[in-house]
């Protein structure tokens, strides 16, 4: 009973310390969580932080987030290396468990906090026009803040980066390295072993709990003539159910999945609250040999006899390397840092997927997800003692959709937008949602302000293959500052125009029969800036999809992967950064293109993927081990 005690006590500071006391039953909830699953945190408990680092490891891996906390597994694999895994960040703590609260985290200290720059043809409806980039800060980085959807995304995007010089990355060549991860707990999915496998660290689950509009929504696209799918089966366009990365109606982080099982090998130091600065590159032999990092208010530097890893993000793997000396030359030198590396496509090629965030449908009876009304003490009893339950909803998201818009070739089965089908809206929590999201009071009253806590349902189309690309510069060279994010969204016109129709598309699965059943309508409400425009016209929805502009926090492509022949590249096929020696990127950054669909299952297998190339550089063929296609 006393360790029993103990864990209440902790999970009710941790609770007080990220978000405070804004929903007042969340300190009950977290008390009788720990309560009933203290016996259960032995088996899988948490990482240790280490107190002292040695002087020197074969491998340090700079990020514990999606592909770090996957490196750091998979490399401690070899009894004879020794790793160390740094992370800015600390644990993560017992509120990222809890599905439904994933938007507590943003704006928390588990969040970097970055904003982009303002622009005027996106975030209209942001307080300073600027976006909000969330970025995990915690051990498991945004496998903690996200979500939790798994979408490996489409063939084509894999054999494209393969068409663009990058051999070994063509979807034959990474099927095995998505299964390698997955432990899928849907019997149904299971015996296709073609696209599934059980097994692995990272627990796929469907949703645990849900409103009677996710199987509507699928109707709904039936109706429309779509299949119902398995979205990361044979083919991508259709309405399915969303999988889940959850574990027992609980969020299943990477740091969950990949660290905790082998938190106990010698061969493993995991270092938290440790800020990396720089990475050390000898001027002469250009060979990284270490970092420097900022722990406990002290600088320290540890070496690398082997290699040293990024793992750290689209953002912060750029400005590291920037900080370094690897990146555009005159824009190096305008920041005071040596040029070690002239690379130019450092900080460039930043993609992103939005979607249009005022998309909502008023319906008739009381089957939505509002936050207020799952929020008690019977929902809290059920979640902590049976893992199921409103508290396992992922903020009501439940159904996806990959439909074609007209600019998209219907017979290729690669879909330009994406559909996130929600028995919720931005109204259903409005005090949470408005304050993640970055918009304005103003505008949050004037569109949503009369439909607060009522049942809705939303749909957010996201645009999948944008062809507008964003940048990132260094602030100044103090590592500390944040860099400079301009996202440049939907300055490409073709973007603008797949957005509008998929806006258009998102309105007709409303007035579907499936759909009608519910009394659904269109919550109709001209936008602030777009008064002036006619309603329903193309230049009307081309001017609503730059105000309330969402990011899905898919940020990527900043460190290019390409072949020596592209000037824009920064690391190779086997994602070693050109012109230094003993430096790898492996992250969301390296994406040549953004893949169709939510990224945090690529960047898994990218890691994967990544381990099986570094054993292979360093260990005789003998010792090797390959995923099976099988």
């Amino acid at each position: 009973m006393a360790v029993a005690l103990g864990v209440v006590t902790a999970a009710l500071k941790t609770a007080v310390s990220v978000i405070g006391f804004k929903l007042w039953f969340l300190p009950t909830l977290f008390a009788t969580l720990a309560y009933y699953n203290y016996d259960i945190f032995d088996p899988e408990s948490r990482p240790i932080n280490v107190r002292t680092l040695r002087p020197e490891y074969d491998f340090i891996i700079v990020g514990a987030g999606s592909a770090g906390s996957v490196l750091a597994s998979r490399l401690s694999e070899v009894p004879g290396w020794s790793v160390l895994l740094l992370e800015a960040g600390g644990d993560e703590p017992e509120i990222a468990d809890v599905p439904i609260l994933s938007l507590y985290l943003h704006k928390s200290r588990l969040d970097w906090g970055y904003r982009s720059q303002p622009q005027p043809g996106a975030c209209q409806a942001m307080e300073d026009q600027r976006c909000i980039w969330t970025r995990g800060k915690v051990m498991g980085g945004s496998s903690v803040l996200n979500t939790m959807l798994y979408i490996r995304g489409n063939r084509r995007d894999f054999d494209q980066w393969e068409s663009l010089g990058n051999p070994g990355w063509g979807y034959e060549d990474v099927l095995p390295y998505f299964k390698k991860s997955q432990d899928q707990r849907n019997p149904y999915l299971a015996r296709n072993t073609r696209y599934h496998a059980t097994g692995g660290y990272l627990t796929v689950q469907d949703a645990p709990w849900g409103t009677p509009l996710g199987p509507a929504f699928i109707q709904a696209g039936v109706e429309m003539g779509y299949d119902h799918i398995d979205v990361n089966g044979a083919n991508q366009t259709g309405f399915a159910f969303f999988q889940y990365t959850m574990r027992r109606g609980s969020r299943c982080s990477t740091s969950k999945a990949f660290l905790r099982p082998v938190r106990l090998r010698k061969n493993l130091d995991i270092a938290m609250l440790s800020h990396v600065t720089k990475v050390l590159v000898h001027p002469k032999t250009r060979r990284a040999y270490g970092v420097e990092l900022v722990r406990n208010r002290a600088t320290h530097t540890v070496l690398a006899k082997k290699e040293v890893i990024l793992s750290a993000g689209t953002v912060n793997s750029a400005q590291l390397l920037m900080l370094s000396g690897v990146g555009p030359a005159k824009h190096l030198q305008e920041m005071g840092i040596p040029v070690v590396q002239d690379s130019p496509g450092v900080g460039q090629n930043v993609m992103d997927h939005i979607a249009a965030g005022a998309v909502a449908f008023l319906v008739d009876p009381p089957v939505s997800l509002i936050v207020d009304r799952v929020m008690n003490l019977n929902t809290a009893l059920k979640y902590a003692y049976e893992g199921s339950g409103p508290l396992t909803s992922s903020v009501g998201i439940e159904v996806v959709a990959f439909v074609n818009t007209k600019y998209a070739n219907a017979s290729d089965d690669w879909p330009d937008i994406e559909f996130m089908m929600m028995a919720s809206s931005t109204s259903s929590d409005a005090r949470q949602t408005r304050h993640a999201h970055g918009i304005t009071q103003k505008f949050y009253d004037e569109v949503f302000g009369n439909i607060t806590g009522r049942d809705v349902f939303g749909i957010f189309p996201m645009i999948l293959r944008p062809k507008s690309r964003g940048y990132l510069k260094l602030r100044s060279k103090n590592p500390m500052e944040y860099p400079l994010i301009f996202p440049n969204y939907l300055t490409h016109p073709n973007d603008v125009a797949v957005m509008r129709e998929g806006v258009k598309t998102a309105l007709a699965v409303g007035e579907t029969t499936a759909m009608r059943r519910f009394g659904a309508r269109f919550h109709r409400v001209k936008l602030p800036n777009c008064r002036h425009l006619p309603d329903f016209t193309d230049e009307y929805w081309e001017c609503f999809v730059r105000q309330y502009t969402l990011t899905i926090y898919h940020m990527s492509g900043s460190v290019k992967m390409g072949p020596a022949s592209d000037p824009s590249a920064v690391v190779d096929p086997e994602l070693r950064v050109y012109g230094v020696t003993g430096l790898r990127v492996v992250d969301a950054s390296i994406m040549p293109t953004i893949t169709n669909g939510n990224i945090n299952a690529p960047v898994i297998m990218i890691a994967e993927k990544a381990a099986d190339l570094i054993k292979a550089a360093w260990l005789p063929p003998a010792s090797r081990q390959r995923p099976s296609a099988s």
